[in-house]
């Protein structure tokens, strides 16, 4: 079959490598144009882009398909003169018109990193780490114009440790994704069996996950321990938990729920305790944190022992 795929980064990449290795054409990738990024404003390509570039793969990076730009009317042209039978998009980052949607024989396949309708929207796999879920999963759906309401055509599952992070299971994610959607278009006649039993999403299970801010990855003490890991390991690496104090902010890496033998009545966000083990610090529901790994600014991050070397926390401090 002749594909298109459009995703930007590496999650969508290690989907896209997958397919190269398939007997499927793939007739051009989309990709969000270059940007600048990092401390030397250089101009960075997506991984797609790049691994697109590697196999010698037609790129296109429009950056809308809006009908009311000349760019995007350009852009939608452009596409829908491709010899398309089927489009498989991952994390691209455009909006895709009903032009678009409708332009290839058998549609457009979106791999999400949810199982939907659970965690529709921008940050399926942080939100289902920070709402402590015990899995999560990869859905194949058949896009449409709603934000992740598609048909579903395969669900894949995956279960989510006390150890996962947003990194590690976003791993785990890109590489159950490539193996999905090469599964669903194994074959033009594997395709046209799934999408002839593609179901509808049940709208009563539908939970949205909005888009990560800075503002709430400060630590909120009053949170239980257990929640406050819950969302370090979502916010791990971006936008990262952290403690405002002293008119700078402490990045916090990792930690876990302590056991510990409270002799006082402590308040939140109190260091009870500094060990070679981790910075021991009082939060909701008695429950105590322990932080293996903090980050002063202009530094790197610090074990428990540095930081006792340190000296820059103290016992009784209210963070």
């Amino acid at each position: 079959m002749n594909i298109l795929f459009a995703g930007t980064p590496e999650f969508a990449a290690i989907a896209l490598e997958a397919l190269i290795n398939t007997p499927h054409n793939i007739v051009a990738v989309y990709t969000q144009p270059d940007r600048k990024s990092g401390r030397g404003q250089k101009i960075h390509c997506s991984e797609v882009k790049q691994l697109a570039l590697l196999h010698n793969l037609p790129i296109f990076q429009p950056e809308n398909f809006k009908k009311s730009t000349n760019h995007g009317l350009a852009a939608q042209q452009e596409l829908l003169a491709l010899d398309i039978d089927v489009m498989v998009v991952a994390a691209y980052g455009l909006i895709l018109p009903q032009e678009i949607l409708d332009a290839p024989k058998y549609g457009c396949l979106n791999i999400h990193g949810s199982l939907l309708p659970r965690w529709r929207g921008a940050a399926p796999i942080q939100r289902a780490i920070a709402a402590q879920d015990q899995e999560t999963g990869i859905t194949i759906m058949k896009m449409e114009r709603g934000l992740d309401t598609g048909d579903i055509l395969l669900k894949t599952s995956c279960p989510i440790t006390i150890n996962d992070t947003s990194v590690t299971l976003y791993e785990k994610l890109a590489k159950q994704g490539a193996i999905a959607i090469c599964q669903v278009v194994e074959t033009e006649k594997t395709l046209i069996h799934y999408l002839n039993h593609r179901y509808i999403q049940n709208e009563d299970e539908v939970t949205y996950a909005h888009k990560l801010t800075k503002t709430e990855a400060k630590i909120d003490w009053q949170l239980t321990a257990t929640q406050i890991c819950a969302n370090i390991r979502a916010f791990n690496p971006w936008p990262i938990a952290f403690i405002a104090i002293d008119q700078y902010n402490l990045r916090v890496w990792s930690g876990h729920v302590a056991i510990y033998d409270l002799t006082h009545q402590a308040t939140y966000g109190e260091v009870l305790q500094i060990t070679s083990d981790g910075i021991y610090i009082y939060c909701g529901q008695n429950s105590v944190l322990c932080i293996t790994s903090l980050q002063w600014p202009n530094a790197k991050p610090f074990t428990p022992q540095q930081v006792i070397q340190a000296n820059k926390l103290h016992v009784g401090q209210i963070l």
